[in-house]
């Protein structure tokens, strides 16, 4: 391995790290209320939650990429305040996060789902505050499953092409991840490349898989 096989590596582990953890509190609140709560909408906010799972990638980084571009809504308030977002590292989470989020909230429902109300209930009953509830209760007893929709969302986070490569372009050293450096290389011809960075991509993924299996059995337990 050189140096630029692991700073792509690294890079990639990092910004797929940060894309869940910039997913999960949206995915801990929505999976908490659609777990919970009986709320008019509630289906249509679900489906649009749900969205970037079945839409095609580079239809998500188009949305993003006229979102977030300097003309649009939230990229043209970012510009006002000096904050550059596409085509840098920071497009790169925010495509990854997007991707990842529907995953990472169905595995975060699923955990709320399967915590006891009685529990809940018990402690409201000796005078915990609804936030003390949620956070004292239902969140750790639900944390197995919440680990492994972290996993998981990592994991499909890894393997994010459509989406980045349209919100933040393919530009070695600064947006380049695996997928990316993957598909840059193919087209190159390098083939032993790609089978070394493909290798390494599976690797990852199985391990990530894995643990994220582990992580549900024991939830359910």
């Amino acid at each position: 391995m050189n140096g630029e096989d692991f700073r792509l590596i690294v890079f990639t582990l990092a910004v797929s790290a940060g894309a869940v953890m910039v997913a999960l509190p949206g995915a801990l609140a929505l999976g908490w209320l659609l777990a919970r709560k009986k709320w008019h909408g509630k289906a249509l906010v679900e489906t649009l939650a749900m969205l970037p799972m079945v839409l095609p990638p580079v239809v998500t980084g188009f949305v993003l990429l006229k979102f977030f571009g300097r003309k649009g809504p939230a990229g043209g308030l970012l510009d006002r305040m000096g904050v550059e977002v596409i085509f840098t590292w920071k497009a790169v989470v925010l495509a990854l996060a997007v991707m990842a989020f529907p995953l990472l909230l169905r595995c975060i429902r699923t955990a709320f789902e399967e915590v006891p109300r009685h529990l809940e209930e018990a402690a409201a009953t000796l005078g915990k505050s609804p936030w003390q509830v949620i956070f004292r209760v239902s969140i750790p007893l639900a944390g197995r499953g919440i680990a492994a929709g972290l996993v998981l969302g990592f994991a499909r986070a890894m393997g994010e092409f459509g989406a980045t490569i349209m919100v933040a372009g393919l530009i070695p050293g600064v947006t380049e991840t695996l997928p990316l450096a993957i598909y840059r290389n193919f087209q190159a011809g390098d083939d032993a490349r790609v089978w070394w960075l493909a290798g390494v991509s599976a690797m990852i993924a199985f391990c990530a898989l894995w643990l994220s299996a582990k992580l549900s059995s024991r939830a359910g337990e």
